[in-house]
């Protein structure tokens, strides 16, 4: 049972700080949305973030999605940014030389490697055309969608994460689209009667998510009808990919706006069962379905099974949805502070993330609103908006924080994307945000004193990332578990290494990695503040001091 702010153990130390490096690290990204007096509503969506090791030296590189300008209408044509990790604490802009300068009306991304090259590849959504970028080795991309078999529809698409849903050993793609929508369909809406205004979902007709099947030799199928996913009644925001019941085969939840969110269960023969409505992850806990917009999956609480967050409109609080370990899910958000502090905020970019390094994972939320008016309308609104960092309680509870880790981190902006990543290697996780027509910002984290364990896993039988693999990690009492993931926030693709906080612990007494191939590799006495890469098969064949903290 989750206890009420200000009971159990004692908030976040104050020693920790979230220092806003954008300017100093080089990163001058701002979001294009092509906004012209009109209201379109894909302007009010992007972008999305992804924290990616492109180049495979070992430092997490970051690429911002963008939008662009309307066709025949005033602005400028822009494009995504890729930042190379100098390993310095600065980025250097390598958009051009990596071959990446490709005009898009792009929304959200996912990293992963499809062909099993040992390179990261992306995948970016967008109004229009998705695009498929592979990762050539040498520090640059090629556009690969039309032979990959990607090649249309055109459509408003938002999240996409990559997994092995059938554990061949080769990283399918899901992907979430929004409503249809075009520049042609635009309706007028208006919340004072007088001007327009963004209009919601609920104006325009939904649209099934789309689920391609890897078939291992460059190219993609989809299977979203065979599969048991199509749905054209979805209004689709958000994808979380997760083991909800724990039989080792990954589920797939959607958070919808204006509609309900959906629950694949994993059928373990290349069909999934929706299960939104039974398993009580569908609707808010009186009955409603709201405005779903980032998700998450995480063991919050150390139970093995793990729960899901999602980010909703303002006045309806986020959800927080217990894994009950019975195919139930329990919204606990009501009766504490994750919703209380919540309930007037916007959430998108949302994540599980141990921030402190105590073992417990914590939850930060990207907040902002999408109307500029709202305030007129709605006094106790506004557009932008703080974020949330909810300290875990020992799985007892959570506190809003967010106010003690530093003056510009607790700032109001209109946030979307946001990812989490060690980016200069000291163990600690950072944060990169994108703001809705603005600046991007960067947050390190500083001030964490306890160890950790970062682990990067390489698949031989499975696929390369590791991406569905389940570590657990045993430290003095404590037990943790995670699986590694693509996908989840808002858009946004976090790094695909594990960090593992051990607290005051200088080592792990035991580490298991269960493979999607089944394979399991049992390590023991592996040592705090490094980072160790495991072969499936071969156990740790890579070993790295992570940086020291300042």
């Amino acid at each position: 049972m989750l206890l009420a702010a200000g009971s159990g153990p004692s908030p976040a130390p104050e020693r920790i700080r979230f220092a806003d490096i954008t300017r100093a690290a080089g990163i001058h990204f701002v979001h294009n949305n092509g906004a012209f007096g009109k209201k379109y509503l894909p302007e009010t969506l992007g972008p999305g973030v992804a924290l990616i090791d492109y180049d495979n030296d070992g430092w997490q590189d970051i690429f911002f999605v963008n939008g662009t300008k309307w066709p025949g209408h005033p602005g400028h044509v822009s494009t995504p940014v890729l930042y190379h990790n100098n390993h310095d604490g600065t980025f250097t802009d390598v958009t051009k030389k990596a071959g990446l300068a490709i005009p898009m009306y792009g929304m959200g991304v996912a990293a992963g490697d499809f062909d099993n090259d040992g390179y990261d590849d992306l995948f970016v959504t967008a109004y229009g055309q998705n695009h498929l970028l592979h990762n050539n080795g040498n520090g640059t991309f090629t556009d690969v969608t039309r032979q990959a078999g990607l090649w249309g529809p055109n459509e408003l698409s938002t999240s996409a994460a990559w997994l092995d849903y059938d554990r061949d050993g080769h990283l399918d793609l899901v992907v979430a689209n929004y409503v249809q929508w075009s520049p042609e369909k635009d309706l007028y809406c208006t919340m004072d009667g007088t001007s327009k205004s963004y209009c919601t979902p609920e104006s325009y007709p939904g649209t099934s998510v789309r689920l391609w099947h890897n078939n291992g030799n460059g190219t993609f199928t989809e299977v979203t009808k065979k599969a048991g996913l199509y749905d054209p009644s979805s209004k689709s925001l958000g994808i979380a990919v997760f083991d909800a019941n724990q039989d080792g085969w990954p589920d797939i939840a959607i958070s919808n706006d204006t509609q309900p969110n959906k629950l694949y269960m994993n059928n373990r023969n290349g069909t999934f069962t929706e299960q939104g409505v039974p398993a009580g992850v569908a609707y808010s806990e009186d009955g409603v379905a709201r405005a779903g917009m980032g998700i998450a999956a995480g063991d919050f609480d150390h139970s093995g099974y793990p729960s899901l967050l999602i980010t909703n409109f303002s006045n309806q609080m986020i959800g927080l949805y217990h894994n009950e370990h019975n195919g139930l899910f329990v919204d606990m958000a009501p009766q504490s502070e994750v919703g209380r502090a919540s309930l007037l905020t916007l959430g998108f970019g949302c994540f599980f993330f141990d921030y402190d390094l105590d073992g417990w994972p914590d939850i930060y939320v990207a907040d902002g609103h999408l109307d500029p008016d709202i305030e007129r309308i709605q006094q106790r609104v506004r557009y932008a908006e703080p974020p949330h960092l909810f300290h875990n309680l020992d799985g007892k509870g959570f506190e809003d924080v967010a106010a003690q880790v530093g003056r510009e981190f607790d700032a109001a902006r209109v946030a979307r994307g946001a990812a989490y990543g060690d980016i200069n290697n000291d163990g600690a996780p950072d944060i990169v945000i994108t703001t809705n027509g603005g600046p991007a910002q960067l947050f390190l984290n500083e001030g964490a004193t306890n160890h950790a364990l970062r682990i990067k896993l390489a698949g031989t039988k499975s696929n390369r990332d590791g991406i569905g693999a389940v570590v657990f990690v045993k430290s003095g009492n404590m037990a943790q578990k995670q699986m590694l993931r693509s996908g989840s926030s808002y858009l946004s693709s976090s790094e695909l290494v594990l960090t593992f906080g051990l607290g005051s612990a200088t080592r792990a007494e035991d580490v298991e990695v269960h493979w999607p191939s089944g394979a399991v590799d049992k390590l023991s006495n592996v040592s705090a503040d490094q980072i160790v890469t495991v072969r499936e098969g071969a156990g740790i064949v890579v070993r790295q001091a992570l940086e020291k903290r300042h």
